[in-house]
């Protein structure tokens, strides 16, 4: 691990030849059935689909429901996840979910995600870094596999950013979209998987893509909701130009990292944050359309959410295939970036997921839940009672 302290800070790592490989075992993602097109914000602020488009490549994107929460979208992923890599929830090791929505400042959204999944033996925290979120804890819950610290881990990125967006606000309304999409990281002795990683950030530029209030600086407040300061600002111009500058360079570093030449990768996953940024970053890299995945036109920025969505669906329209060789690329809030090199080597489970693996699902969680119910019924117990703690001695 190297790091500069130039007023810039970036950590790489290079893992090939590693003893343990972690590998994406399983794959799934979740987005919302509600879906808002471009003639849909323009009937709230002055814009039009054309405008959009041009400027953004977005046509429509997706709004979460009422019920619908950042911890229900990642459990709808992850279960997903699990199901394809054949792991049961019970021998999850470490949840992670990448995210800048968290359902509370505090629990976790991972504990929650633990929670109603029934990851009983499983760690979990969140990670904070914006739309850089998914590739940064790809690569820390990589890191933790090839160094023997767990065995697996549930990697998940999830956003519900239309409820921090001023819906009056043109530059950042027509932007963002909500959704999760998760994956299954296992350890294994077959070569592949996640090669090499490249984080990086730049805290002075922190202010050019902020929710300003909700923190310890700003909590809120009456005068801060009347300055609206609870929702999401962006410099738009500014973080164009500061996404353009570092998606390219990244990517090429994580593929020196991995020993991996520009010309051997079968497929760029950017993030998909604006058309325009990702195919400059793609002539940049001297990549062809081909090997360009994008989804932006569909789901607009899902923030952290945004690379394992697009994993998903190249999976799904067939455009990852075993050994292929995988760019991830992000940028957000921080600002930051990360970009990871991936050799795509399933280590898929020894039997398909069968109908009765379906009703064995359906019967694990709903145990679960239970559980939940129960413990949370215990937690109350102790506070009403008071009951004591084994061990401990009463105080005289």
């Amino acid at each position: 691990m190297n790091s500069k302290t130039n007023g810039n800070h970036k950590s790489n790592a290079a893992l090939p030849g590693a003893k343990r490989n972690a590998h994406i075992a399983g794959w799934g993602k979740y987005v919302p059935e509600k879906v808002m097109s471009n003639d849909e914000i323009a009937k709230l602020v002055d814009t039009s689909d054309e405008w959009i488009q041009q400027r953004t490549g977005i046509r429509e994107r997706r709004i979460a429901d009422p019920k619908e929460t950042t911890s229900t979208m990642a459990i709808r992923a992850a279960r997903d996840a699990l199901a394809l890599a054949g792991l049961n929830p019970g021998d999850v090791e470490l949840v992670i979910v990448a995210t800048a929505t968290p359902d509370y400042i505090f629990p976790a959204t991972a504990c929650l995600v633990q929670n109603a999944l029934g990851a009983s033996r499983a760690g979990a925290f969140d990670l904070s870094i914006g739309c850089s979120g998914f590739v940064y804890a790809l690569g820390v819950g990589a890191s933790m596999i090839t160094s023997g610290a767990v065995n697996n881990a549930l990697v998940i990125g999830s956003e519900t950013l239309s409820r921090l967006l001023n819906w009056a606000d043109r530059g950042t309304c027509i932007l963002f979209g909500d959704g999760a999409g998760a994956f299954v990281l296992r350890a294994s002795d077959t070569p592949g998987g996640v090669l090499s990683y490249k984080l990086g950030s730049d805290g002075s530029g922190g202010d050019l893509l902020i929710i300003p209030a909700g923190g310890s600086k700003h909590p809120i407040s009456q005068e801060v909701i009347d300055q609206g300061l609870q929702f999401l600002r962006m410099d738009g111009q500014a973080v164009f130009k500061f996404a353009t500058r570092v998606m390219g360079k990244a990517a090429k570093e994580a593929c020196e990292l991995a020993h991996l030449s520009l010309d051997e990768i079968d497929l760029f996953i950017p993030h998909q944050a604006n058309l325009r940024i990702i195919n400059t970053a793609s002539k940049f890299l001297k990549l062809p359309d081909a090997k360009v995945m994008v989804n932006v036109q569909k789901y607009g920025n899902t923030s952290a959410a945004s690379v394992p969505i697009a994993f998903c669906e190249a999976v799904d329209a067939g455009r990852v295939k075993p050994g292929d060789n995988l760019l991830l690329v992000s940028f957000g809030a921080g600002l930051s970036w990360a970009a990871a090199a991936v050799q795509f080597e399933p280590v898929m489970p020894s039997k398909p997921h069968t109908a009765k693996d379906v009703l064995a699902d359906w019967f694990h969680y709903n145990v679960a839940s239970a559980r939940s119910v129960l413990s949370h019924g215990l937690h109350r117990l102790d506070s009403v009672t008071g009951r004591k703690v084994w061990g401990a001695k009463d105080p005289k």
